[in-house]
């Protein structure tokens, strides 16, 4: 978990707002008291999802989430779509629509698969310990679900219906780039007014305190492909123009150079040449994972290793070539984003005066990105549960992080309506 590189940070989200005070309101005693209601309704649903394996290509796991999810959602009286993923033998997207009476566009958004493998359960079961809950994907991103479920559930048990539409999505392939759902988050999200994205906050065990995150990376993938020519590796190597030297030569003058492209970052990480040990290779490639802060660097990026690569060969008579592959876009907050953070930090002061973090920026991707991309909502991350663990071994959330999410949820969600 990053943290905000000056306090200043803070003090213009909550100037944004209007929050800059000293003074706490006092917390909405009916909805604090639904939200300690639901606390152990909450830790069923995390057990029941847990129990559902469901990795980015467990195609039965994510039929089941999709099936329990939408039978939440129905209950509640959701109007369902069930939209396929624009990859070939991707797994169904879930959405969830509500019909208000107000005038907020309001969408919710977390994701059902995991980066677990089928059988993971044996090595690492479902157990609690004291204030954690451990499982695969129980903070990433099933905490995330279990808010959304039970926060919209005590609101509509309470009667709430101010907003005008209000929309949830479970996408199932965000652990692999959202490839099959990222233009459907961002369509969505352009005919909303706000997004709540429900990825978790960091444990307080790790980053002391809770947060909301207003800024996280986009992806690329740099490839660099290399072509010589093979020749017998001990009867006459001077024949052949050796790809892996002129590979590791460029890889080693390439390594720097995002340092002088603003909003990049190049770590290259994967490499591979040859097929036997006494041929010269003609082939070599390595990939890279490419972190952007801004719209337009990985392109940036890919022009400057290019032309890095042609005007510096090591070996004569070999050719390099640099494609990129963007992923997601970057997310950055915009003004409204950041109220919206302000006002969330203000109603988490409520209980108690607990601290509510404002990271402005993660070298993580998230689905943000996608819902941020126009700038037309107001975006903000990380409502989900307070967790850690993720993509390890023994993953949990902490179970006194459930009352206080789900309170700010329906806190904010509330406030939400009377905009």
């Amino acid at each position: 978990m990053n943290l905000p590189k000056t306090v200043s940070t803070l003090v213009v989200a909550l100037t944004l707002a209007g929050l800059f005070t000293s003074a706490h309101a006092a917390p909405d005693a009916g909805l604090k008291a639904a939200a300690e209601q639901a606390q152990s309704a909450v830790i069923d649903s995390l057990r029941d999802m847990v129990m559902i394996e469901s990795g980015s290509s467990d195609a039965a796991g994510l039929a089941k989430m999709a099936a329990f999810t939408e039978a939440r959602l129905l209950a509640m009286g959701a109007k369902i779509e069930r939209v396929k993923s624009t990859k070939a033998g991707g797994a169904d997207i879930v959405v969830g629509r509500f019909e208000g009476t107000g005038r907020k566009r309001v969408m919710m958004m977390a994701h059902m698969d995991t980066v677990y493998q089928p059988g993971i359960l044996a090595s690492q079961p479902y157990r609690v310990e004291g204030n954690r809950i451990y499982g695969p994907g129980i903070a990433d991103d099933k905490g995330g679900i279990a808010v959304i479920l039970h926060s919209l559930k005590i609101l509509r048990d309470s009667g709430w219906r101010d907003f005008a539409t209000l929309t949830v999505v479970f996408n199932a392939d965000e652990e692999v780039g959202s490839t099959g759902s990222g233009e459907l988050i961002a369509t969505l999200a352009d005919q909303s007014d706000v997004v709540l994205s429900c990825e978790p906050t960091a444990a307080k065990s790790v980053a002391k305190t809770e947060a909301l995150l207003l800024g996280a990376s986009g992806t690329a993938t740099a490839t660099m492909s290399v072509k010589g020519r093979a020749a017998h590796a001990g009867a006459a190597p001077e024949l052949g123009r050796n790809a892996l030297v002129e590979l590791s030569h460029q890889l080693v003058q390439t390594r720097d150079m995002a340092k002088d492209i603003p909003g990049a970052q190049l770590s290259w990480t994967v490499s591979k040449a040859g097929l036997v040990r006494n041929q010269i290779p003609e082939m070599a490639e390595a990939t890279g994972d490419v972190r952007t802060t801004q719209n337009g660097a990985a392109e940036k990026l890919q022009a400057a290793l290019q032309a890095k690569v042609n005007a510096a060969p090591l070996v004569p008579d070999t050719v390099t070539t640099i494609t990129m592959e963007i992923g997601r876009p970057p997310f950055v907050a915009s003004d409204k984003g950041r109220a919206l953070a302000a006002q969330a930090q203000a109603i988490y002061a409520e209980l108690e005066g607990r601290p509510l973090q404002l990271v402005p920026m993660t070298g993580g991707a998230t689905d943000a990105g996608f819902a941020g991309r126009s700038g037309k909502a107001a975006v903000v991350e990380s409502f989900g549960l307070a967790g850690f663990g993720y993509h390890a071994k023994d993953e949990y959330i902490e179970v006194d992080s459930i009352v206080p999410r789900l309170y700010l949820m329906t806190r904010l969600l509330t406030e939400i309506g009377k905009q």
